[in-house]
């Protein structure tokens, strides 16, 4: 397997931080009103660590990362007990939303842009506002845990990425441009059986199963006024998508039942089922008028009870929580080393 030596450099700060730093607790970082929040604990300490997800047995995370403004996103798992980490990806291009294969972690799964080009791609040119860059190059690879046997899974032209499997390892579900919009589409492990879930104008994407894989909760961006649409088909034809009024929503694995879960003309992403199926965590800025600070919320199934769980002044995002449910994963820039520095987060979840 090839390997970047910076991603090396990466992955000895993540083996020496995580071995030193073994069951360090970092209770002074949880903020007052963090009632959820018990024996938070820090995985990962220098870059941009984000989109970390539990494997089956709860032990290991896979995860995203770069650490410099000139490098990209590759893929590593990590153990959570020790804190050392490995690229599983295959250094080259970039990367996003890696899952393992439940209920056996026998595989994973990712997005990757090294078949079209090697190189990591040009940033986002953010004289447009804020974007997400919608690399045509992304297609989505299985491999086995050590990133070998590495097996193509989609080869539409365009982009198709965001993908996880259900529980039971039987469904991906994923984003795909293939249509010429943003849509949800599942498909079997081997990437055969592609069905459309999803047709509204607008972006949809993110998306989870709940446990029994009955349901779909993901993020949705529907443009409706003349200039929404216009403003929304000129980024697309340009690889990109403004994020900023993003709404959670659920359905049934099937594609039926649809329902908007929130509605507050805020940003809200990273939904993600508790395993009783009762409640959705995800982030928002619904708080913050200015849209910087994101934190996390819990809301019931049905749009009620909506709950504010962190209150730290920055990013809080991507939860998931532990099959068990015991445990909260999250993304956070909370006790940076740098400016721009994202960390991954574990704690205890107290109902």
């Amino acid at each position: 397997m090839k390997y970047h030596y910076v991603s090396l450099l990466l992955i000895l700060q993540l083996h020496n931080y995580g071995c030193s730093q073994k069951l360090k607790y970092s209770t002074h970082l949880i903020q007052d009103g963090e009632d959820h929040f018990k024996n938070l604990r820090q995985l990962t300490f220098s870059g941009e660590n984000a989109e970390a997800y539990f494997s089956a047995d709860g032990k290991k995370l896979i995860f995203q990362a770069h650490d410099g403004d000139s490098l990209c996103d590759q893929i590593y798992i990590m153990d959570i007990a020790s804190g050392s980490a490995e690229m599983v990806s295959t250094g080259n291009g970039v990367t996003t939303c890696s899952f393992f294969q439940y209920p056996d972690d026998d595989a994973i799964i990712y997005a990757s842009t090294h078949m079209s080009d090697s190189d990591c791609p040009p940033k986002p040119d953010f004289s447009m506002g804020y974007i997400w860059k919608l690399y045509p190059g992304f297609d989505i690879f299985s491999a086995s845990k050590n990133g070998n046997n590495l097996k193509r899974l989609t080869n539409a032209p365009g982009y198709d990425a965001e993908a996880v499997y259900s529980f039971d390892g039987q469904k991906i579900i994923y984003t795909s441009l293939s249509t010429g919009d943003l849509e949800l589409w599942t498909m079997n492990p081997d990437g055969t059986g592609k069905k459309q879930l999803t047709e509204r104008l607008g972006y949809d994407g993110g998306a989870f199963y709940n446990s029994d894989g009955s349901k779909i909760v993901w993020r949705a961006y529907y443009p409706e006024s003349e200039k929404e649409i216009s403003d929304y088909e000129t980024l697309l034809a340009a690889n990109a998508i403004r994020p900023m009024a993003l709404q959670i929503w659920t359905m049934n694995s099937d594609g039926t039942n649809k329902k908007q879960i929130t509605d507050n003309g805020a940003a809200n992403f990273g939904p993600f089922f508790h395993p009783n199926g009762k409640k959705i965590i995800f982030s928002s800025n619904v708080h913050d008028k200015k849209g910087r600070d994101f934190d996390l919320y819990t809301i019931n199934v049905d749009g009620t009870g909506l709950e504010r769980i962190t209150h730290f002044d920055g990013f809080d995002g991507f939860p998931m929580f532990s099959p068990d449910g015991k445990y909260l994963v999250l993304a956070s820039n909370r006790n940076q080393k740098k400016t721009g520095d994202t960390n991954i987060f574990i704690c205890e979840w107290v109902e």
